[in-house]
Formats: structure tokens, C-alpha cells, sequence
């Protein structure tokens, strides 16, 4: 069962933001873009603390908004909200011991988005590593170990996440060896996410419901981000060009972003004074020219506004 219900009211206010979006951005296809939107209404749900148990925190239904949010897509770091959550729940039941650089790694991976500290966890989770190609049975058994991830997601029964692929590294300059084997000769293994999965994951996140109150406290603590902050010699920051640039001086954002030459994606939570808070994840592709860094924001800043006028 879908974790939120579509809204009229949402429905309404996001198909004029979508059709300002495309007069804006006229080389933007309506096949480059999916979007889900969830407002939380009084009494709010989020953000707790973890005052809710987790049969309680589901049995609140959440109204909602979602533009081609089943698309499978390609999600790059967005992929690495998956991890963080993974990680988590091994650390936690201990299927795997901690340690600084472990913690440094997860740190860099979601406060960075460093692609090298997400090829360790990855091998943390799975007791796999990258390096030349394998003969065929040890190659069987390595990739058998290195789906242990969409298992786990897949355990979770949440209809969202049907037909996800998390099992592959994020790379710079892309895969080699048995990582590159491992993709596929037409890249079918690539990872691959939609809007609604990463709303649904997000959502427990911030619900508090994710791994345990404390686990999910730790993941907010790293997704958090500053508004204010400003990209420094072209360095990307995660509000530059994303969802952050187009909210007010006074806003609160948690989120993780995503971007290669030809995607442009973004997931945050985001809490505005004297408005009700919301999720927005956004993937944009550009599959004949990289997605304008504008984009982002000038949703961002359309749903903001939107937010004035909504009624819970």
C-alpha cells in the first residue's frame, strides 16, 4: 500500500509549478522529470525526536503529490540515502564491527558525497571489494553478496520500493574489472531509484522510525544542511544549484543530492516559520544536454511559495 495519498489540493497546486517549470525550461522533455511532494498537516508526524513507535508512525496517512514518481531512474548519489540506511541497520543488529574509519567514511560519504568513502561502505555491507574480473563461480558468489542490500530494502515489503536497484558503487570516472562486468554490457545493472521510493525512505528517516529513534537521529544529524551556505570555486555544496538555493534565508533542510553530466536530482524535508513542513524529491535528466543548475531551484522556490497558500 502506498504511504500517502494523492491530494487534490497538491495536485492542483503542482501541475500549474510543473507547466511554469516546462514554459521556463523549454528543452526540459516531460519525460526528464519526476517529482513527489508530501506535506505534513497538523498534528505533525516528523521531526519528533522519535516520539512515535513505529506502528504508530505508520498508521498516519500522509497527503501527497507524485509526478511519474514510479520512473525508474538513474539516481546517483541519491543512491547513497540507501547505504546510509543499510549501514545503520548492520551496525545496529551487529553484522558488522565500527570503527573511526567507518564513521569517517559515512560521514564523508553523505556531508561530501564523496564516491571513495561510499566504495568502502559498500564493501562493509556486502564483504565484497572491486579488482579484476573473476572466474564465473566466484564471480556467481560475488554477486550474490554484493545484492545483499536489495534484499534487505526488499525485505521491508514497502510496495515503493518494487523494482529498485541498489548494488552498485558510485564512481568519478565509472567502474572497471569485475565492477565493470558486473554492470552489464548495456549498464541494465546500473542502480536505479524513483521519486516515490526516496520519499517513502526519507520519510521514515525523518519520521524517526528508521533502524531505531537514535539510528534515525544520526542520519538527520548528517543531512542536515545550511541554506545560507554558498558553492566556493565551483565546488558543489548541496544547496548551490539544488532544492536549498530556491528556499527562504529562514528555512531548515535535510537532504541528499545527486548529479553526473546528465542528471540533476535532489530529496530534502524541509521545515519554513508559519508553514507546514514537506518533503520534495525532484530527479531531472538532460539525455541531449546536462540539466540546467537553475532548475532546481526555481521549483524549490515555486513550492515554497505554494506552501503560503496550502490548507491543512
Amino acid at each position: 500500500m502506498v504511504f500517502f495519498r494523492q491530494d487534490k489540493q497538491l495536485t492542483d497546486i503542482a501541475d500549474q509549478i510543473l507547466e511554469k517549470t516546462w514554459q521556463k525550461f523549454p528543452l526540459l522533455t516531460r519525460d526528464q522529470i519526476a517529482l513527489t511532494w508530501i506535506v505534513y498537516d497538523p498534528p505533525v508526524i516528523v521531526n519528533t525526536g522519535g516520539a512515535l513507535s513505529p506502528a504508530e508512525f505508520w498508521q498516519y496517512e500522509v497527503r501527497g503529490f507524485s509526478y511519474r514518481g514510479v520512473e525508474r531512474i538513474y539516481p546517483a548519489s541519491i543512491v547513497k540515502l540507501f547505504y546510509l540506511v543499510a549501514i545503520h541497520e548492520w551496525l545496529d543488529k551487529g553484522m558488522v564491527g565500527d570503527s573511526p574509519e567507518l564513521q569517517r567514511a559515512i560521514k564523508d560519504a553523505i556531508i561530501d558525497s564523496s564516491n571513495d568513502a561510499t566504495s568502502l561502505i559498500v564493501d562493509v555491507l556486502t564483504g565484497t571489494t572491486s579488482g579484476p574480473e573473476l572466474p564465473e563461480a566466484p564471480f556467481v558468489t560475488w554477486k550474490q553478496q554484493r545484492n545483499i542490500v536489495n534484499r534487505y530494502f526488499k525485505s521491508l515489503g514497502w510496495e515503493e520500493l518494487e523494482g529498485i536497484n541498489v548494488n552498485q558503487k558510485p564512481w568519478n570516472e565509472g567502474p572497471y574489472g569485475r565492477e565493470r562486468a558486473f554492470l552489464g554490457e548495456l549498464m541494465e545493472n546500473r542502480n536505479m531509484l524513483t521519486t516515490d521510493a526516496v520519499a517513502r525512505l526519507l520519510h521514515s528517516i525523518i519520521g524517526g522510525v528508521t533502524v531505531s529513534s537514535d539510528r534515525s537521529l544520526q542520519m538527520m544529524q548528517l543531512l542536515k544542511r545550511d541554506v545560507n551556505s554558498q558553492a566556493i570555486n565551483g565546488e558543489e555544496n548541496q544547496i548551490t544549484g539544488f532544492l536549498g538555493a530556491g528556499l527562504p534565508a529562514n528555512a531548515k533542510i535535510w537532504s541528499k543530492a545527486g548529479w553526473t553530466s546528465k542528471v540533476r536530482h535532489d530529496c530534502a524535508y524541509i521545515e519554513i516559520p508559519d508553514r507546514q513542513p514537506y518533503l520534495l524529491i525532484v530527479f531531472t535528466e538532460g539525455k541531449n544536454q546536462p540539466p540546467n543548475r537553475e532548475l532546481l531551484p526555481f521549483i524549490s522556490n515555486a513550492i515554497t511559495e505554494a506552501m503560503e497558500k496550502v490548507s491543512g
